[in-house]
């Protein structure tokens, strides 16, 4: 076995949710130490860089009732089994904002909690930015705007922006810009 290898003996559904499930796994380190791990599985998401021909990006602001008070992020969402990732991005950024983009670039995944959740979020770049109109899902209370980057960059800095998956993708859009 690899030295950072860890081997499931038994993995046992402790939680079924409507978004996620929680399984306790029973292991066995490359030392042959036993040990359990507690895991969230989570269908995973997708979050939007959406830039506007100004330069200003798309942001929305809702209430996170997890943290119990209102957050600024980049428009994001949950993937359904079997979604693809660019089709839910594409949904997401209309759904949240009202805008549908031209063009859109992948920038990658990131994990949000691996160390306890399998939640991958596919980050993307999206630009030709065109209105349609928002079609939020049912209880979805949330509203956008825009602001020129360095301001999203200074909210980030300041700690106005806390919300990892959103300083996540500035920062992957940012570096890719820097390498055109």
């Amino acid at each position: 076995m690899d030295k950072f290898e860890e081997k499931t003996i038994s993995s046992k559904t402790v939680y079924k949710g409507k978004i996620f499930d929680i399984t306790d796994d029973e292991i066995i380190l490359s030392d042959g130490l036993a040990r359990h791990r507690e895991i969230i599985h989570h269908p995973g998401g997708v979050v939007i860089f959406a830039q506007k021909e100004n330069g200003n990006i798309l942001l929305v602001k809702q209430y996170r009732y997890a943290v119990h008070c209102v957050q600024t992020e980049l428009p994001a969402g949950r993937l359904e089994k079997g979604e693809e990732p660019l089709f839910a991005a594409k949904k997401e950024l209309r759904e949240e904002t009202g805008f549908v983009a031209e063009s859109w670039k992948s920038l990658g995944y990131i994990f949000t909690t691996f160390g306890i959740c399998d939640e991958k979020l596919y980050l993307f770049k999206a630009t030709g930015l065109k209105f349609d109109r928002p079609d939020p899902d049912e209880g979805e209370i949330l509203e956008y705007f825009e602001l020129p980057l360095t301001d999203v960059q200074n909210l980030i800095k300041n700690g106005t922006i806390n919300d990892a998956k959103t300083i996540c993708a500035v920062a992957r859009a940012v570096e890719t810009c820097k390498h055109k």
